[in-house]
This record gives structure tokens, C-alpha cells and sequence, in this order.
């Protein structure tokens, strides 16, 4: 088995850390000019508004052009993560206030860089209830180190993110697309990359997406909607299942949550201010202490929703890879060891499942299954059991080598190491498409006759080899 190298023989040289000459802080995008940050050889701008604010007439409404600005900008902190109870057990707890108005991007890149980058484009998770681009573990800093331009944007969750009533249906303010906010904020996003990521440093024909959990389904979601077509090149799905999202729900059945919810407020579906009643309601109202916590313990009628197939932006997943008709990119494709629902659940098993189908269209696909453990990570909360194995969520400090961000002074250097080898792997790929480069262990495309994987081993070590679950996945799904 082949060790994974050290920091000093994987580090990427591509850029230093000389200071940023005063003016590269500076930059000019479609809305007006922006003043960010210069630390440690990387320049950052932060909440950087990619759309109008989502509020008044414009909640449950598809993106809006964000207004112009005079002057100079100050982009040297985080917007506001999206409206939302945030949740006690997230393992990236969000680092700004949540508020309804939340449509910010984030953008990080190596300072003094020639030429134009790769973009890598983050989709956080939360189950569409929770998450933000402001936890400190999904800084684009150390990625940025390694030559690549790294952008995040919030999108909106709950309530706001998904939300349809017949109300809605029967206004159509924005020609069809009803329901699937969130991904509305998604796209608007990277919409605003292909504008205005060249004036960053950024190549807006080298664009990655990559996300985890309900950013690893949100990719899913972007790969086959008809409406995403030249706005990314590659894609990284981290636990993001099969494709099948989280339900097989409909406009029709999402009115239905919808009409229940506000009838909880007094609104009834046939009364002709409803849209106006509904929208008059407080942020807080409309989120009605909805968490990941609330989603999973929720009992009676059901009163929030997930994304579904609309047809026009958000279609069947699982149906379009079957069918050939996605997005045909090289995409990365994974799970840890100790994802929900275990080896056979939707998030280990679903990964297998549909990194065959893609590979089966002739689409390059790297599986990978991420079985490290921090070697010293914090005691588990009181009265829960330890975690088995590498825990959902577990590699995205890895991915983004924020390990140090997240484990502090628990931090050991094959932690680091781990960090370094995964996220040059996820540099590479954004590059060209290809994981592999030079010191590292070669990655497979997967082939499911070979079914050959990556994993990252619990003893820290990058071991390409036939999936040693594979047998096991097989003969559970028949």
C-alpha cells in the first residue's frame, strides 16, 4: 500500500506568501466595486451580493438582479447565512447571524496569481433545513494556496428555500419556476460566477462544482437540470446519495405542505390576499423553529418541504443518468465509512449505485470512500454512543485541509497529512479534470467490472483498490 507523502513532498508551490500589492484587494464586478482582504498569501472578498435581497415581494420568488452600489464596497466579512433555527449537533456551526436577507457569495485566491484559475464552486449541506457558507471550516484559504480560485454562496433553506401553495402556483411570477428556491439561489450563483469570475483572477470555462450531503444531492440536481447547461465543467458529489434526493415529491404534494402550514397562520388556500398574508409573516414565523433536529423528531402533519422534480430546473436524477441525458462531465463520486444509514443506506450503497450508471455512459468517474478518523477528535456529546467509522460530514475539513481549523490544537500531523493529500486530489481534478498528478497515489477512473475506488484508510493512507464492500453492497440491494 502506498503511504500518503508528507505536507513538504505534496504541497503545491503555486503560489507564496509575499504580501498582495494594496490594489489586487480591489476589484470591479457588474454591481460596482469591491474592496477584500489580503492574509497569508491568499486575497478574499466575502459577502458579496449575487442577487437582490429575498424579502417582501420577493420571498419565494426566483433571484432578483442585485442592485448597483456608488463607491467601494467593504467585502471583508461574511453576509448573512440564510433564515434558519441553527442546529446544535452541525458539525460546521454557521459563523454569522441568520437573516432572510442571505444572498451573499464568497471569494477566495492566491495572491500575485497569472493568468486565469480553476473555479471550485462549494454547496454546503444541512438537509435544505440548515447551513451557510460561514463556518470556518469551509474557507476557500488553503485550497486557494494551491492555485485555485474557491467560491461559496449562500442559497435558502427551510421554509424559504422550498415552498410552494396554490397561491404561488396560481400568481407564477416567475414563468414556471415554482418551489425549488434554494436551487434557484444556486443557480443565480453561478450564473454570477460566469459574469464576474474573470474579473477575480478566475476562468469562467474551468468551473467546478462540488458539495456535500444537500449540496452532494444539490450537485445531482445541477449535473441533470435542463437549465445548468455551460455553467460548470466538473463536479465532486460528496454524500450525496443515489440521485433520488430526498423524496419522490411533486409540485401537487408540496402545495399540500404548504396550504398546511399556512392554515397553522389562518391563511386559507382560497383566500384571495393569501400570498400577500403569507408574505406578511415574520422570518421567525416562517421558520417556526424548524431545524435539522425538528425535520428528523417532527410528528403530525407534515409543514416544510424538500426540493423536487419541477421539470424545468430540477428534474428525476436518478432518471436523467439512467437516461444519458445530464451533463456530461468528469465528476467525483463518494461516502465515509460511517455515513447515515450504513453500508447499505442511500448514502454508501446510493454512492455506488450511481457512480456505476454515470461510468456506464462513458462519463470519467473517481469513486472514493473516506474512512479516515481525526486521531484525536473531541469526546463524543453526552449520552450519545462513539461514532463507527468516518462520520457524515467527517471529510469536508479533509477536502478543504481546514483540518487545523477544525480539530485546533487536537490537530496531529497525519491529520494534516491527510488534509494535504485529499485536497491536492480535489485541485488536480478542478484543474483538468483528473484527480492524479505527481507524489500522489494513482486514482482509477471507475469501471464497474474492475470497481476499483479510492479510500482513505483509517490508518491515513490513500489505497486504490477493488471496493472490499462491493460483494456486500450487491447482494444487499438484490
Amino acid at each position: 500500500m502506498k503511504k500518503i507523502l508528507p505536507f513538504a513532498a505534496l504541497a503545491i508551490a503555486a503560489c507564496t506568501s509575499l504580501p498582495a500589492h494594496a490594489d489586487e484587494t480591489t476589484v470591479t464586478i457588474d454591481t460596482g466595486a469591491l474592496k477584500g482582504t489580503a492574509e497569508a498569501g491568499v486575497l478574499s472578498w466575502k459577502g458579496i451580493p449575487f442577487a437582490a435581497a429575498p424579502v417582501g415581494d420577493l420571498r419565494w420568488r426566483q433571484p432578483q438582479p442585485a442592485p448597483r452600489w456608488q463607491g467601494t464596497r467593504d467585502a471583508s466579512a461574511y453576509g448573512n447565512d440564510c433564515m434558519q433555527v441553527p442546529f446544535g449537533g452541525d458539525a460546521a456551526p454557521l459563523g454569522t447571524p441568520p437573516n432572510e436577507d442571505c444572498l451573499y457569495a464568497n471569494v477566495w485566491r492566491p495572491a500575485n496569481a497569472k493568468g486565469k484559475l480553476p473555479v471550485v464552486f462549494w454547496i454546503y449541506g444541512g438537509g435544505f433545513v440548515n447551513g451557510g457558507a460561514s463556518p470556518p471550516t469551509y474557507s476557500g484559504a488553503e485550497l486557494a494556496k494551491q492555485g485555485v480560485l474557491f467560491v461559496s454562496a449562500n442559497y435558502r433553506v427551510g421554509r424559504f428555500g422550498t415552498f410552494a401553495h396554490p397561491a404561488l402556483t396560481a400568481a407564477n411570477e416567475d414563468n414556471g419556476l415554482l418551489g425549488n428556491y434554494g436551487y434557484m439561489d444556486q443557480l443565480a450563483a453561478l450564473q454570477w460566477v460566469q459574469r464576474n469570475i474573470a474579473a477575480f483572477g478566475g476562468d469562467p470555462d474551468n468551473v467546478t462544482i462540488i458539495g456535500e450531503s444537500a449540496g452532494g444531492m444539490s450537485v445531482h440536481a445541477l449535473v441533470t437540470s435542463p437549465m445548468t447547461k455551460g455553467l460548470f465543467e466538473r463536479a465532486v458529489v460528496m454524500s450525496g446519495g443515489d440521485g433520488g434526493g430526498m423524496g419522490g415529491a411533486t409540485l401537487a404534494s408540496t402545495e399540500e405542505i404548504g396550504d398546511t402550514f399556512a392554515q397553522k397562520f389562518g391563511v386559507a388556500k382560497d383566500d384571495p390576499q393569501a400570498l400577500a398574508k403569507l408574505r406578511a409573516l415574520s422570518a421567525d414565523q416562517v421558520t417556526d423553529g424548524l431545524s435539522m433536529m425538528q425535520m428528523f423528531m417532527a410528528k403530525g402533519p407534515r409543514t416544510f418541504a424538500s426540493p423536487f422534480a419541477d421539470g424545468k430546473l430540477a428534474v428525476n436524477a436518478g432518471q436523467a443518468y439512467a437516461s444519458g441525458n445530464f451533463a456530461h462531465v468528469p465528476i467525483m463520486i463518494g461516502a465515509t465509512s460511517g455515513d447515515m444509514g450504513g453500508k447499505t443506506g442511500m448514502m454508501i450503497a446510493g454512492a455506488r449505485n450511481v457512480e456505476g450508471v454515470i461510468a456506464g455512459k462513458g462519463v470519467p468517474v473517481y469513486a472514493y470512500r473516506f474512512s479516515y478518523v481525526a486521531e484525536n477528535p473531541p469526546p463524543a456529546p453526552a449520552g450519545m454512543p462513539p461514532q463507527e467509522g468516518a462520520g457524515h460530514a467527517s471529510d469536508i475539513p479533509f477536502f478543504f485541509d481546514t483540518q487545523a481549523i477544525k480539530y485546533l490544537d487536537r490537530t496531529t500531523p497525519r491529520d494534516n497529512a491527510m488534509g494535504k493529500a485529499i485536497s491536492a486530489y480535489i485541485v488536480n481534478f478542478a484543474k483538468a479534470g483528473d484527480p492524479n498528478g505527481n507524489g500522489l497515489p494513482k486514482w482509477p477512473k471507475y469501471d464497474a467490472a474492475k470497481d476499483e475506488i479510492m479510500d482513505f484508510t483509517p490508518e491515513g493512507e490513500a489505497v486504490p483498490g477493488k471496493d472490499a464492500w462491493g460483494a456486500e453492497l450487491d447482494t444487499a440491494r438484490k
